[in-house]
């Protein structure tokens, strides 16, 4: 499972013109479902998602969590984020979890951020053409793959 975590002072996220998802102060979280992924590793990236201190406290470091702040969160999933590069300039998609199974685990990630104490959590339309708008705060972005916590336990 990967993710691009964006600090950001509003996001929103709209299909055909219409707004789906919008947040203030927090993160936009663009989610990546790969072949083969778990619960277990959508709720290890929730709690890490949670918890990540990118956020400036009171002397400026980034010492606070979205959960500190009581910031907000706009998961949009992304297949994208899945893309092969290896072989030629044409990305492949084939390690990209199938449809069914990747808005089921885009869902329980979601709902794993909730249950890690964020006060508010929206998406877009999964398999949607989306339209995003980003005004990054920082900017501060992060890229999170559990393949480097699953490596760790091996």
């Amino acid at each position: 499972m990967r993710a691009v975590i964006q600090r950001v002072n509003k996001s929103s996220v709209s299909v055909d013109g219409e707004i789906k998802g919008a947040v203030d102060k927090g993160f936009n979280v663009l989610l990546g479902v790969m072949n083969g992924d778990t619960e277990a590793q959508a709720e290890l990236l929730a709690a890490k998602v949670a918890k990540l201190r990118i956020f400036e406290d009171e002397d400026g470091k980034m010492n606070r969590s979205i959960t500190d702040i009581g910031g907000e969160i706009l998961v949009i999933s992304q297949f994208t984020l899945c893309a092969d590069i290896k072989k030629g300039n044409r990305p492949s998609f084939t390690d990209s979890a199938p449809p069914a199974e990747a808005d089921r685990l885009y869902k329980y990630f979601c709902s794993e951020l909730i249950k890690n104490g964020v006060s508010k959590v929206e998406t877009g339309v999964f398999g949607a053409d989306m339209k995003v708008e980003i005004e990054n705060d920082g900017p501060v972005t992060i890229v999170m793959d559990t393949d480097i916590w699953d490596k760790k336990q091996k």
